[in-house]
């Protein structure tokens, strides 16, 4: 049942638009590694350990069986892993990484406050979706680097109202392997119908071959759920 349960939290990762990012633009310079904790009004939380280098992201999902989804805006492309296969779908307005999808309408500083030790600027900032379909507000606090390490949204949605706060911990600000950002050497190329089979079959057996290709492990303990909602975010409650 549980694996059941997760499978359902993958798949439901997968289906929404990737539209999350750790950070208001402008684009981030430094790179980092995080993990991030999302939770919801309706007391969901869901986690994640993520990787960003300049216009590069990864996503790791579900612990040692999950997902991993990597976006590089400097190919314009999107590679979602999982076992050894992958599925690669085009970065558009549909699945735009950060506030691409989004113009700002208003944005303020609040002031300075200390989130997890670290200083941070707080800030407000309400965005509208470019297609029209929606519309979020609330606070960031932001580094001096421009990684967003919290924030507290509330989104709507024609007539629906959500509501979310993410926050960073073990934030570190340091190279990270390129090889985080590819394709594992020995993966194979599949659609979303083979990938979501593979999911309700309840994991990826194979997982552990993937990842011994320059991959690392992330950092949640075995078993536990874990989805990224740092590039999800804005596809879950922000449109």
């Amino acid at each position: 049942m549980k694996r059941l349960r997760d499978a359902g939290l993958l798949a439901c990762a997968m289906l929404v638009p990737l539209a999350v990012s750790a950070a208001p633009p402008p684009e981030v310079q430094v790179d980092y590694s995080a993990d991030s904790t999302m939770e919801t009004e309706d007391g969901v939380t869901m986690k994640s350990r993520i990787y960003h280098s300049l216009n590069k992201d990864r996503m790791e999902m579900g612990g040692s069986g999950g997902m991993i989804t990597i976006t590089r805006k400097d190919k314009k492309v999107i590679w979602q892993l999982m076992g050894d296969m992958y599925m690669e779908m085009p970065l558009d307005d549909s699945n735009a990484s950060g506030m691409d999808a989004f113009d700002i309408v208003e944005q303020s500083e609040v002031g300075q406050e200390t989130v997890n030790g670290i200083k941070t600027t707080k800030s407000k900032i309400v965005a509208v979706k470019k297609d029209g379909s929606g519309k979020f507000g609330g606070f960031f606090w932001t580094t001096k680097e421009g990684i967003t390490v919290k924030m507290d949204l509330l989104s709507k949605e024609g007539g629906k109202k959500s509501r979310m706060t993410n926050e960073l911990t073990n934030l570190k600000i340091e190279r990270q392997d390129p090889a985080l950002f590819e394709i594992p050497a020995g993966y194979t190329k599949n659609d979303m119908g083979a990938m979501m089979g593979q999911m309700m079959m309840g994991g990826a057996p194979s997982q552990d071959r993937g990842r011994s290709h320059g991959t690392k492990k992330p950092r949640m303990e075995e078993g536990e759920p874990v989805i990224d909602v740092n590039k999800m975010m804005k596809g879950l409650f922000g449109k």
